[in-house]
């Protein structure tokens, strides 16, 4: 076995992990170009910037704004073209604001696989690729166009301390979810509804679960709990106690990762962080916020982004998520509780709502994609004792483990746990944390991470 380090830049298509045709389609080895240049400065076309947004926010994009910003030549502006596109995807409008970019940046997007389904898609990946810095007034201007379409989010534009990146954040087609704790109505504007303090019931009363369906099993002191992977297709997020900890249970289906964070070890005197989805997107990866102090917090790594939570300097803890199959994961956790039918609130759940929705790769901008791995392989994520990310390629490990196996790289080993894993330090067997996620995900949130090789 050996680690493929982050310097690595060649593509690698490990058996069973997909071919490098479906890696071309996906666009994985498309090059995105060399950045524009970008001015210093205040540069120029911020007035006809916000002009364009106004309009925008009043349902008529002012194509002269427009013409005077595509002039300005400033290429950092071509940020705010990309935003407008978010919420312009057809028609006259879109092919303007397409035009625009390209004046903007001396760059055509449109030899790009991914141009023809989403120029939207397309030209923010490339800007995501170059880096380019956000022109002046960005934030204000993002502001009144974000929070036109959701009011909800205003508190998260004002904190002028927040460690958001504006730039990278996108609409994911929804609304904030904002309801009180314990409300199991649905958002009135739309939105995915967290689940508070589910009923829980026994493994054998779980039997409406087919055994070869994935769980994602938490186990926190003496209990162990699954949660089904259709009830999480639907609501995204639980918060629970297990163990006696309190717990907010993210997952996001866009990039294959279910975590589980401690909300109960915040700052003193206040309540446990009560997480909630935000609607919004940072390169595919959903936005989550805490309900009680309107605090965005990296969903990645717990680490709290704006509001009270960032100025108290929070980062939450996280336990082992195992994703594994119903059958697999009660036959090793024989007194493992698992969320009931109705999800308490007597709701009805499709066993697939989505489908094969992710079949064809990110369907939000991720900008471009560590080249090492396939963008949808299933990896398992680790930071090692020493601080380095780890990622394992989830079926191959299976595959060795099989055989008896070792997985073991940068001071961490594997171990089968159902027919998921946890992980340990190879030294000591120390418990680390670990959970599955798209090897896109896992790779932006950790770009310097190692790669184990069978």
């Amino acid at each position: 076995m050996r680690l493929l380090a982050a310097a690595t830049v060649v593509l690698i298509a490990l058996s069973g992990c997909g071919s490098d045709d479906a890696a071309e389609d996906r666009g994985d080895t498309y090059d995105f170009g060399a950045a524009p240049q970008a001015p210093a400065g205040e540069g120029l076309g911020s007035e006809d910037a916000r002009a364009a947004v106004r309009s925008a926010v009043v349902g008529s994009l002012d194509t002269r704004a427009l013409d005077r910003l595509a002039e300005s030549g400033d290429a950092r502006q071509a940020w705010i073209v990309s935003d407008l596109l978010r919420f312009t995807q057809a028609g006259a409008e879109e092919q303007t604001l397409v035009r625009a970019f390209e004046r903007l940046t001396g760059r055509s997007p449109r030899k790009d696989p991914q141009f023809a389904e989403s120029p939207w898609l397309s030209i923010t990946n490339h800007l995501i690729a170059w880096d380019l810095p956000a022109p002046p007034g960005y934030v204000a201007a993002k502001a009144e166009l974000f929070t036109a379409l959701e009011p909800g989010w205003r508190p998260f534009f004002a904190d002028k301390d927040a460690e958001i990146d504006w730039r990278l954040v996108s609409w994911g087609g929804v609304g904030i979810d904002d309801r009180r704790a314990g409300d199991s109505d649905p958002c009135p504007q739309g939105c995915i509804p967290a689940l508070d303090d589910p009923e829980l019931t026994s493994a054998r009363e779980g039997d409406w679960y087919p055994d070869g369906e994935i769980v994602f099993g938490v186990v926190v002191g003496s209990e162990a709990l699954a949660l089904p992977r259709n009830i999480m297709e639907v609501h995204e997020m639980v918060n629970l106690t297990l163990g006696g900890r309190r717990l907010g249970i993210p997952y996001c289906t866009l990039c294959g990762s279910a975590q589980a964070y401690f909300t109960d070890t915040g700052p003193r005197g206040r309540p446990p962080a009560l997480l909630r989805t935000s609607g919004l997107l940072s390169r595919s990866n959903k936005v989550m916020y805490d309900l009680r102090t309107r605090s965005v917090m990296d969903t990645f790594t717990g680490r709290a982004l704006s509001g009270p939570l960032h100025d108290a300097g929070v980062e939450l803890d996280q336990a082992t998520v195992v994703a594994s199959t119903w059958g697999a994961w009660k036959r090793a956790h024989p007194t493992t509780r698992i969320i009931a039918r109705d999800g308490g609130i007597g709701r009805t759940y499709p066993r697939d709502p989505l489908g094969d929705r992710d079949d064809d790769g990110p369907i939000f901008p991720t900008g471009p994609v560590d080249p090492r791995l396939p963008v949808q392989t299933r990896v398992i994520g680790v930071i090692a004792p020493g601080g380095e990310p780890v990622a394992f390629d989830a079926a191959a490990a299976r595959r060795s483990l099989s055989r008896s196996t070792a997985v073991r790289a940068g001071g961490v080993e594997l171990v089968a746990d159902g027919s998921g894993f946890r992980a340990r330090a190879a030294s000591g067997g120390r418990s680390l944390v670990a959970h599955e996620a798209f090897w896109f995900a896992w790779s932006q949130f950790h770009p310097r991470s190692a790669v184990w090789i069978p």
